[in-house]
């Protein structure tokens, strides 16, 4: 049951990336607004990202629950000087959540508005004096005596994806296999960086593993971000032109009238494209992912799905989705190539440990990571020993069944943003100003 609202409420969510927004913003707004019911207005503000595609508006528009989405373009606007693009009004009472960015930019935009603020913390809590609530992902998160009033262990948002139903009986119908056709979801990742390298990489994978297992299916997950169009150019020698240096496979986009659309390489190997997003009820029915690094590792650990992770290094320069002042200088413009390249030489030589989000939460491989000069058919033959074995999947399955966490984490954040609100149920508070054209 929704919570009574005496008056009609502002929740101001600030985020980032298409990572932020799948796995944090989605489930938090659903808890958010069966919650706090329609007296909530949601708005999602979204602040300048490295890793971001240009589809973010998009996606957080197309969250049902959410009212109002601001772009990037207008964030520093925003910060410096409470402008919105659509000269939004705000109601006097009102939380500043944080689900991705810069904590700092929670703090800022709170004061300015007169809001409550609360954040929600996965490595570290930052301006614990200056919020009222922060939700932290598990009790390693440090937090200093002072401030452990405030703070509240919520467990991970990502683990949320284990709550989404599933209805395989239609997907299998509409891939057209029966469920005793294994099925092979191939992530190559969402931004360009990583479909540069990814797709022709996965496309040959998938070539090499054909004869072996000629049952298998495969499927790519496409990100919402992206066109079929602009998904089938990285198969395209004229369009990608690292793909033959990773010996690669080319693919033409077919878009039968009736069926899924799919990637037809150069050997014949048909690669489903599965568009509806997010495809967690999809990814739950494969028998195995190969993936590359990043939020995807942690969305299929959420669903106990093995995987097998791959950083092929034949293009250094290429790779530039680095946090941090390592990204920032791999993008800038003229010297971002030769330095991207340096970068990631010494970054690889320091060696990154455990690089899977499963693996860094057991401290251990769980998941095999492949990273260096690799080459599809070799990648594809350990591939198959791993499915061939009669251990390998579910020892995977049971290991990840065993860190991905316990639901709950949407709810409690909910929380968090209502306990913030009954804060100011006795105070009264001067209206915020309404931002002009």
């Amino acid at each position: 049951m929704p919570s009574e609202v005496a008056a009609p409420v502002d929740i101001v969510i600030l985020t980032n990336g298409p990572g932020e927004l799948m796995t944090w913003v989605r489930p938090v707004v659903k808890a958010l607004r069966a919650q706090l019911g329609d007296n909530a207005r949601l708005s999602v503000v979204l602040s300048p990202c490295v890793h971001a595609s240009g589809g973010e508006v998009a996606i957080a528009t197309s969250f049902p629950e959410v009212d109002r989405v601001q772009g990037p373009d207008f964030f520093w606007s925003f910060l410096l000087r409470g402008k919105t693009a659509e000269a939004w009004d705000w109601w006097p009472k009102g939380v500043v959540l944080f689900l991705g960015g810069d904590q700092f930019f929670s703090v800022a935009i709170g004061k300015r508005l007169g809001y409550r603020i609360v954040t929600y913390a996965e490595w570290s809590a930052r301006w614990l004096p200056w919020i009222d609530r922060c939700g932290v992902v598990s009790e390693q998160v440090k937090i200093p005596a002072q401030h452990q009033r405030k703070c509240t262990v919520v467990g991970d948002l990502i683990a949320e994806t284990q709550s989404i139903g599933q209805d395989q009986k239609q997907i299998q119908q509409a891939l057209g296999v029966s469920p005793e056709i294994p099925l092979m979801g191939l992530l190559p990742g969402s931004k360009p960086a990583k479909l540069m390298l990814g797709v022709p990489f996965c496309l040959a994978i998938a070539e090499a593993l054909q004869p072996s297992l000629p049952q298998m299916q495969f499927v790519i997950p496409v990100a919402p971000t992206l066109s079929l169009q602009d998904l089938a150019q990285y198969a395209d020698p004229q369009h990608n032109s690292v793909l033959t240096e990773l010996e690669g496979r080319a693919a033409q986009l077919i878009q039968p009238e009736e069926g899924l659309p799919y990637l037809l390489t150069e050997g014949g190997t048909r690669i489903h494209l599965w568009t509806i997003s997010p495809a967690y009820e999809l990814l739950s029915l494969c028998q195995l992912c190969v993936t590359t690094v990043g939020a995807n590792t942690a969305e299929l650990a959420s669903l106990a799905v093995p995987m097998v992770v791959l950083l092929p290094t034949q293009k250094l320069e290429v790779m530039r989705a680095w946090d941090g002042i390592p990204g920032l200088l791999a993008n800038l413009p003229g010297v971002g190539t030769t330095l991207a390249k340096l970068i990631n030489a010494w970054i690889l030589k320091q060696g990154l440990g455990l690089r899977a989000w499963p693996n860094i939460w057991a401290n251990r491989e769980i998941v095999p990571e492949l990273v260096g000069h690799l080459r599809p058919a070799v990648v594809a033959r350990q591939i198959v020993d791993i499915l061939l074995s009669p251990t390998a999947l579910p020892e995977m399955r049971h290991a990840l069944k065993q860190v991905r966490g316990q639901t709950g984490a949407a709810e409690k954040m909910a929380t968090l943003v209502q306990e913030a609100l009954a804060l100011d149920l006795n105070r009264e508070k001067p209206l915020a100003v309404t931002n002009p054209r």
